[in-house]
């Protein structure tokens, strides 16, 4: 295995050029769990560690522009205001110190249906901007997961950054899992309500063969706020509508099972996980009328 380390982002995409097999690596938390337990053996390595660009984050006033080295631990004590679904996603990755090394763009290069990132990028709606020495493209998340552990990058690509969109409401994400700290996620719910537009996003986590959204549900939920007034009125939820929305949730999911669950309980956790962080996300934005 070759050692590659680029001095710059250029050097960086020359390097992918020439050898496109090149694994990035820079907080190496899911890499070199891999490597450690010979799952892989990559031809070539490439270090991104010296690139200060792929650490930085640039907040618009609509969106936030996130270098794809940009660990965790900065979402979470910078981030929470903008990004408050990914944030609280942070929260929840193994231990502090992956947290501080671990990293969205790594989340995303490897792709896992367990990523913990990826429910929450789903609901905010992220693009990925992708680059390569032909140039550079902005991926939609809904695009962007291909199958288990693939996605859309071509093989002289690196990621440069994480296009997230300023909340515009409130968002949530949680996930179970067999303890509370240091484990991949039985299953996850990323869910963020997007007033302005009158549309509210989801994402599932290793409930799938790649992250996936639970678009009927969204389709349902977006309606019967609209048509029931409630974005006007903020009133209570009604419990019927919270149900439809797990269950509708749950028939989104195509889980399988393994060590960790059981499909049918990942179906069930699923649709309870977005019934009570609809409660929860709606209670916030009805709080939010007295402001």
């Amino acid at each position: 295995m070759e050692f590659l380390r680029p001095a710059g982002w250029e050097e960086a995409l020359a390097a992918k050029a020439e050898h496109p097999t090149a694994v990035p690596i820079a907080g190496g938390t899911d890499v070199m769990v891999e490597i450690n337990f010979d799952h892989r053996r990559p031809e070539y390595l490439m270090d991104l560690n010296r690139i200060g660009l792929l650490s930085e984050w640039e907040t618009g006033e609509d969106v936030v522009r996130l270098g794809a080295s940009v660990p965790y631990t900065q979402i979470m004590e910078h981030l929470r205001v903008q990004l408050p679904g990914l944030a609280l996603a942070s929260h929840t990755v193994a231990s502090p110190q992956i947290r501080n090394r671990g990293t969205v763009g790594g989340n995303l290069g490897t792709a896992s249906p367990a990523g913990d990132a990826h429910p929450a990028l789903l609901a905010a709606g992220a693009q990925v901007e992708a680059e390569s020495v032909r140039g550079s493209r902005l991926i939609p998340i809904d695009a962007f997961y291909t199958g288990v552990k693939r996605n859309a990058l071509a093989p002289d690509e690196l990621i440069k950054t994480v296009h997230v969109r300023v909340a515009d409401g409130p968002q949530q994400f949680s996930k179970v899992g067999t303890r509370n700290a240091m484990v991949i996620a039985v299953c996850a719910f990323g869910l963020a309500l997007h007033p302005r537009t009158r549309s509210v996003r989801t994402g599932i986590g290793s409930a799938a063969p790649t992250p996936v959204r639970a678009k009927t549900a969204e389709e349902f939920l977006a309606a019967a706020l609209d048509e029931g007034g409630f974005w006007e009125s903020r009133k209570a939820v009604t419990p019927s509508i919270a149900k439809q929305f797990g269950d509708l949730a749950a028939a989104a999911c195509n889980p399988i099972d393994d060590v960790r669950g059981t499909a049918a309980y990942r179906r069930h956790a699923v649709g309870v996980l977005a019934r009570r962080q609809l409660l929860w996300t709606w209670e916030e934005y009805r709080g939010g009328a007295a402001a």
